[in-house]
């Protein structure tokens, strides 16, 4: 009898849409305020610390570029955090700074090239099927 396995993620959030390869990375959180997993972040110029990314800023973090991987709390100063720099992120779950949407975060993530995705309906396998097989 063959061996299969079926492979998971675990997300607690609902933030991860998909399959797609994440990478996450340790930045300095500007002192802003409390922000919550799921932000989409801008980085600074200046620094090149990371805050929620506002349309209308003209410091560098109206650029969408990162993903918040956990709550990070900077009410009283600067703070370390972890980013994710790729990935494919449920829609429903992210929170964007005032003037962005899914759709113009989308827009700057395509023209950046970057890897990072914003998925409407996350994809479901069919129930009774692994994702991938031992042999």
């Amino acid at each position: 009898m063959p061996i299969s396995r079926t492979t998971e993620t675990y997300d607690p959030l609902g933030l991860i849409a998909g399959d797609y390869p994440r990478f996450v990375q340790k930045v300095t959180i500007a002192d802003s305020a409390a922000l919550t997993a799921g932000a989409v972040l801008g980085r600074i110029t200046t620094g090149g610390k990371y805050q929620l990314s506002l349309a209308a800023a003209e410091d560098g973090s109206e650029a969408a570029v990162a993903v918040l991987a956990e709550d990070a709390d900077a009410s009283d100063g600067d703070v370390e955090g972890l980013v994710y720099i790729a990935g494919a992120f449920n829609a429903d779950k992210l929170t964007f700074g005032t003037g962005h949407t899914a759709a113009s975060v989308e827009t700057a993530w395509r023209a950046a090239m970057a890897p990072m995705f914003i998925v409407s309906q996350i994809p479901r396998p069919p129930v009774g099927r692994s994702f991938s097989r031992l042999a």
